[in-house]
């Protein structure tokens, strides 16, 4: 059973309190400004009020809007008749949460008229307890025209960012399955018709190994050929297969930087002439999981990635002028930097954050010179 004192949610912050407030003040305001014979009217507003509120978020369809619409008659009714108009804000927050186009600039251009007709209505009669509040009416009006375009903006956001996301995982998942088919296509092409050939000049070479042993001898060595020929086929396609190269990847590094809108700058030549090709595909795997963090979490404008390459190791620097990232064990903060770490020890390679005026990550890993075809041959 819960107890009671679980039912808050911790570290919920000063947005209770604050709301808690709102829920004080049109009593406060009813109270203070108005007579004992119109309280009554005052407190069956309120209630009527707040109990459209909730009625409004559990509602679907039409509905919300009829529940919105009783909400406005009673903002502005509270306004005239109490000089109260901060059920106006509760409104903007509501309306900017309505994710359908029509119905949220229809209640939002309904809303903000209606509160600007009340307010000039009060301006102009001189209400006293209207006008002392004056200061808190302006930024409250601010409130009105800003929040739901706010809120409907940042909904809106969010919501790309998940289908952006979902998108990304489709890709990724059917680039793979491409992939995979591509490699049973080569398998079948190269290694199914070699076997092939190799299994029916066996079978050849032992029906003449009796009868003529020279024709099998020549049919022996005619194995012998096929089997290296598919062995070096296999071998290229595993090469290609091992990984891509720092410079693909900075490719699709820069587009996805572009759809995010953050600026790109690369220092260095990002054709690596001393690096293997599988520590050039863990930097590659780094640099994509980096740029994705800088993407995610960042809220940054810019990222440079910087490539310093010297005789004995390389260098390659992500930096960013975002927020940074918080705490002081970034490894468990799920922002897959523990992975970079495991896949750099992997080529003995060391990976450092810095935190300063953004984030930077210092990729470092050894060079090793070594020409494509000796690293073919040692496969």
């Amino acid at each position: 059973m819960q107890k009671w004192h679980h039912i808050f949610h911790k570290s919920t912050g000063l947005s209770p309190y604050v709301w808690v407030v709102f829920y004080i003040l049109p009593f406060y305001s009813i109270i203070r400004s108005a007579s004992p014979d119109r309280w009554v009217y005052g407190i069956i507003m309120i209630i009527v009020y707040f109990a459209c509120y909730v009625l409004a978020f559990k509602s679907r369809g039409w509905v919300v809007y009829f529940w919105t619409s009783v909400q406005i008659v009673v903002s502005i009714t509270m306004t005239l008749m109490f000089g109260y108009m901060y059920f106006a804000l509760f409104l903007a927050f509501f309306i900017g949460n309505i994710q359908k186009r029509a119905g949220f600039f229809t209640l939002y251009t309904i809303h903000l008229l209606t509160t600007i007709v009340a307010i000039n209505y009060e301006l102009i009669t001189r209400n006293p307890v209207f006008l002392s509040q004056l200061p808190f009416v302006l930024v409250s009006i601010i409130a009105v025209v800003l929040l739901p375009v706010t809120t409907y903006n940042r909904n809106n956001q969010d919501k790309l960012q998940g289908q952006l996301e979902d998108a990304n995982k489709r890709i990724s998942e059917l680039v793979i399955m491409e992939e995979r088919q591509r490699i049973s296509r080569d398998l079948h092409d190269t290694l199914g018709q070699r076997l092939s050939l190799i299994g029916l000049k066996s079978d050849l070479a032992g029906k003449l190994i009796t009868k003529n042993p020279a024709q099998a001898l020549i049919e022996i060595n005619d194995v012998r050929m096929t089997a290296r020929s598919a062995l070096k086929e296999v071998r290229e396609m595993i090469t290609q297969m091992r990984g891509i190269r720092l410079e693909d990847e900075l490719s699709r590094v820069r587009q996805l930087l572009q759809a995010a809108e953050i600026d790109y700058m690369l220092e260095g030549d990002p054709i690596l002439s001393n690096t293997s090709l599988i520590t050039e595909n863990v930097l590659s795997m780094c640099l994509k999981e980096a740029v994705n963090n800088v993407v995610k979490h960042s809220g940054a404008s810019l990222c440079c990635i910087r490539i310093e390459p010297s005789r004995t190791d390389l260098v390659l620097q992500v930096k960013d002028n975002g927020g940074g990232i918080e705490g002081a064990n970034l490894y468990h903060k799920g922002h897959g930097l523990q992975g970079m770490r495991e896949r750099l020890e992997f080529v003995n390679g060391c990976m450092d954050v810095v935190r300063d005026e953004g984030t930077t990550i210092v990729i470092k890993v050894p060079n090793v010179t070594q020409r494509p075809e000796m690293e073919v041959n040692a496969q």
